[in-house]
Parts: C-alpha cells; structure tokens; sequence
C-alpha cells in the first residue's frame, strides 16, 4: 500500500491535470466531449500508485484522443507521469509490453493527425515524446532496481547479524557447558575416590555437582531461551563482573586455590562485562582441566581507556590441552572489540592469559 502523502500529491497531480486540460480545449468541440477526454486524462493520476497499468491504459486512451481531437498542446505528457509508476512498481514482463504499447500508440496517433493538427512535424514530435516516455519508464526502473538492491542489502545485512548471533550464542553455550562440565567431572572424581574412606567429603562433592548443576541448567534455559524469544530478548539477565566471585568459589571448589582482584571502578555496558565474564570463565575452566595447578590469580584492571584481564596459575604450563575452542573463544571475543589477547607461558612458571579491551570500542566487528 503506498504512503498516504504519495496519494495525496498524486490527488493534487490529478486535480491541476483536470484543471489544465480543461483550459487547454481547442477547436470548439463540444463540452461533453472535452468533459469525456478530460475525465479520462486527469482523474485516473490520482490512482496510478495503487492500480498503474488500468490507470496507464485509461489516461493513455484520453490522451491519444485529446492529440487526435487537437484538445492540447502538451500532447501525452500525463502518459508519462503514469509510466514512470509502471516502470516503478511493475514486473518487467508486463511493464515492458507496456511501453511498447504506448510508444506503437503515440506513434500511430501523431503520424495519422489531421493535416491541420497542431503538430507540423509529426515524425520529430513522436521521437520527442518516445524519448519522454521511455526516459519516465527508465527513470521508474532505474528506483526499483536501487530499491530492490538496498533490500537485498539489508536481508543480507539480516542474516549476517543472525549468524553472528548463533555464534555468539554457540560461544556461550561453550563456555557454559565446559566451566560447569569441568567442574563437575572433578568433584565426581573426588567423590568416587573417597566414597567409602571419607562419606563426609563425598557428599560434600556431590553437593557442588548438584548446586553446579542447577546453575547451569537455567543458564541453558536462559540461553535457549533467546533462541526461541519471537524478538530475540533475553529472558534473564546476563552474566558480568559481578558474578566473578561466583567463579572464582567454584574454581576453589575444584581445589584451586584462587585470588580474585577486580577493581571496583569498573562500570560496563552489559556486552563488555558480559565478555570480561566469559573470558575469566573459560581461563579458570583452562586452569581446572589442563593446568594442575594449586593457586591462580585473576586481576581485572581498568584505566582511561582499557580494561585489562589478566589470569595466572602456576600449573605444568603450555601443554596439549591449551590450544583449543576455548582460547579461541576468548582471542574472537577480544578482537570483536578491537582489543589485543595473549595465551602463553607465564614468566615465572605456569599459564597466563592476559586480554584488553577498550573501555568505548568505536565499532563491534561481527
């Protein structure tokens, strides 16, 4: 449906087309007669958004007996005004034949005038008017192509944003899945190994399995929950700085002894502090599983243009586990702001991963 303010200045269209051509009337035909021409050139403008090629076929046929009946000397030029909507809005294989139609008509209509039309050169005058009329179409077209890219552009834009977002969500789900999956694979073990000699720490590993488990449960469901959100909202709030507390417990849960140094002038937009999270998660889930280490210091700083993340442990160092999804998972995160990552030995033993990123990031990169 066209916008309402098109329609409206198509009406005024309408109305000065009627106006004019009523004043244009030539050689004392009678009134009924310019009425008939008149009603068919002007009126049908206001409608040719909403029904072009009726409108084109009613203001050409007026028009041609306005030329024939010598009732104007601005032969066809509401034809135009008409084509370039035909050209606008209309398939090609209908708008072309169109075209074709009104310039064999105009064509026939100028070159059989009576001797005493007002065109004295009616060859020169419908090569004029054909380039009028096929410029109006061209011009038509030329928008519906732009348009019809610029909406290609934008679907593409769309489902590139929807990848992006299955990625990030795919990110989440593995940094979800293999903190907690670490953890509990940890306390299971301890629990099958001191069943019987120690019940007491037994049911105490079991304990943190089953709160753990809990936990990632709804962070599942708050994720999957995005995915099946008609609008892509989130159900939940995500996780942030403020949760760091709550992982550093389950790291020393898993027997790892960890020193937490957040500095309490971070205030970050949700996306950033959602990253500063993932980033600390998926360091201490690396220090639980690979590093078999006994202490781990996690220190998130922040300056007049950076926050920096920086987590160590004193663990065996780079080994076989180091290189996987999870440390690329935090270079991606990182570069996605612009930021810099390092992943390597620590200088006096053991593993460090240190990431910045800028406080005001000029552009998120998908």
């Amino acid at each position: 449906m066209p916008k309402i303010h098109l329609l409206l200045a198509d009406a005024g269209a309408a109305a000065l087309a009627t106006a004019a051509y009523f004043g244009f009337q030539e050689g004392g035909r009678p009134f009924w007669v310019v009425a008939l021409v008149v009603a068919a050139i002007g009126p049908p403008l206001a409608v040719r958004r909403l029904w072009p090629l009726p409108a084109l076929a009613v203001v050409a046929l007026g028009s041609f007996a306005a030329v024939a009946l010598d009732l104007t000397r601005e032969p066809l030029l509401p034809v135009s005004f008409v084509l370039y909507v035909v050209g606008l809005s209309v398939p090609a294989a209908r708008a072309i034949p169109a075209l074709v139609t009104t310039l064999i008509g105009t064509a026939a209509v100028l070159l059989t005038a009576s001797p005493d039309s007002l065109f004295d050169a009616p060859v020169e005058a419908s090569l004029l008017l054909w380039l009028i009329m096929s410029a109006a179409w061209g011009a038509g077209r030329a928008v519906r192509v732009m348009r019809a890219r610029e909406t290609r552009r934008q679907a593409f834009r769309a489902e590139e944003a929807l990848t992006g977002e299955r990625l990030r969500i795919a990110r989440e789900l593995h940094d979800v899945v293999a903190h907690s999956m670490s953890l509990i694979a940890v306390k299971a073990s301890v629990a099958n190994h001191v069943a019987e000699q120690n019940p007491g720490e037994a049911r105490d590993a079991l304990r943190v399995i089953e709160e753990t488990s809990r936990g990632t449960l709804t962070e599942l469901r708050r994720l999957l929950g995005v995915l099946r959100s008609p609008d892509g909202a989130e159900l939940a709030p995500s996780p942030g700085i403020g949760d760091l507390g709550k992982l550093a417990e389950h790291a020393r849960e898993a027997g790892i002894e960890v020193t937490l140094r957040v500095d309490d002038r971070l205030d970050l937009p949700e996306s950033l502090s959602l990253s500063v999270h993932r980033i600390v998660q998926e360091s201490l889930t690396n220090v639980v599983k690979h590093a078999a280490a006994k202490h781990c210091e996690v220190v998130v700083s922040v300056d007049e243009r950076d926050i920096r993340i920086e987590v160590t442990d004193d663990g065996r160092g780079p080994g076989a586990g180091s290189g996987g999804h999870g440390l690329l998972g935090m270079r991606e995160r990182v570069m996605m702001y612009g930021g810099a990552f390092e992943a390597g030995a620590a200088p006096t033993g053991g593993f460090r991963v240190s990431a910045r990123l800028p406080r005001e990031p000029d552009e998120v990169k998908r």
